[in-house]
């Protein structure tokens, strides 16, 4: 019971950040593919030693 009672208490914040996002989000007509296209295309990668980066 011990572990769920702090799984809980990580994850609930998490929960009401997203569910506050979204209600906001609803509330201003914005929609994920608007916001999506707005931040351009995905970054390229690069393999082996610069795996972590991106150009």
């Amino acid at each position: 019971m011990r572990a769920f009672e702090v799984f809980a208490i990580y994850v609930t914040p998490f929960v009401i950040i997203a569910v506050v996002i979204k209600l906001l989000m609803k509330r201003y007509a914005v929609d994920l593919s608007d916001v999506k296209k707005q931040a351009g295309p995905a970054p390229k990668r690069r393999f082996l030693l610069g795996i972590w980066r991106t150009d």
